[in-house]
């Protein structure tokens, strides 16, 4: 277990000098973990799919956080794409080092029928899973200058629909639910995978798995362009207080996993109530701990990515001035 500290998700440690890059940042969990970041201090990356929306998240971060002004950027990258995968990795890792990576994106609400990307992928798997493996091998190499982290987002949903993705494109029994779960149960053992896989090679690099409880729109402020539920859905998730929270206590998990220095490679974060709470380090559920499960799993993203991790480059002693 971590160490116990006293630790206030409102009052963050300073990041000043601190660079992350956050998935899926123009909404939702991804938006307000980086307006946690930058509120602290740091340099944010904030990508997506769309541009309009990305310049209206980062116009709403630098309303919300005064002197947030050049340290939150933004970054087109949609990981469903493999082409704007690679693209998006190439112009930060000429950046330099990276402090920390969090891969949020993702379909919450996967189509009703199996559809396929551009690479020839199950969407679902394409945007929950394979962008975010691919990316962060790209980046590895930045991360390990920094000695940072990786933090991926899982679900509570694991632990009720225990889905062994042994069809992780679901070529055959396609259903929405089944593609959501599977793309979490995998999400979850590819981080604890890493985790093994980073510490075998001597890579100063930690992976960590959360995840964000219960949280949903209608409690979550309202931002223009940002969070705008309706009359309805705010009403409708409010009679549900008890068991939910808002997006931006919901994000609280995942920056404590991304910044705290108690934090380790290999746990698992979530709220301290399950569904709502503070962060605490929870226990990840048995599917996805499994180590022949994660293995199967890194195999096959290897090769619908085309993507090998950097694991001898980045294990690499660093020299001085270089």
């Amino acid at each position: 277990m971590a160490r116990t500290q006293a630790w206030d998700p409102e009052r963050l440690p300073d990041l000043t000098g601190r660079c992350y890059l956050v998935t899926g940042a123009n909404a939702g969990l991804g938006f307000f973990s980086s307006e946690q970041l930058v509120r602290a201090g740091a340099r944010v990356f904030m990508t997506g799919r769309s541009p309009n929306r990305l310049m209206t998240a980062r116009a709403a971060v630098q309303r919300r956080v005064p002197d947030a002004g050049d340290r939150v950027e933004t970054l087109l990258l949609d990981t469903s794409n493999l082409g704007s995968v690679r693209a998006a990795a190439a112009t930060i890792g000429a950046r330099g080092a990276l402090d920390g990576l969090l891969l949020n994106a993702g379909i919450v609400h996967p189509p009703k029928d199996r559809q396929t990307t551009a690479d020839g992928h199950e969407v679902v798997l394409a945007t929950n899973v394979l962008g975010h493996f691919a990316l962060a091998g790209e980046l590895l190499s930045a991360l390990a200058e920094a000695s940072g982290r990786m933090v991926w987002v899982g679900s509570m949903s694991t632990a009720m629909w225990k889905y062994d993705p042994v069809d992780p494109q679901l070529a055959e029994g396609y259903t929405a639910w089944r593609a959501y779960v599977q793309s979490k149960v995998a999400t979850a053992a590819l981080g604890i995978e890493a985790d093994r896989r980073l510490r075998a090679a001597g890579v100063p690099v930690s992976s960590v798995v959360v995840h964000p409880g219960y949280s949903t729109s209608g409690r979550t402020p309202g931002i223009r362009g940002v969070n705008e539920p309706s009359r309805l859905g705010r009403f409708a998730d409010n009679l549900q207080f008890a068991i939910t929270q808002s997006k931006e206590h919901g994000a609280w998990p995942l920056v404590r996993a991304l910044v705290d220095p108690g934090v380790e490679g290999g746990q698992f974060w979530g709220p301290r109530f399950a569904v709502r709470g503070e962060p605490r380090q929870r226990t990840a559920f048995a599917i996805t701990r499994d180590p022949d499960i994660g293995a199967r799993l890194w195999g096959v993203c290897e090769e619908a990515t085309g993507v090998r991790w950097p694991f001898a480059k980045a294990a690499r002693p660093r020299v001085p001035g270089r």
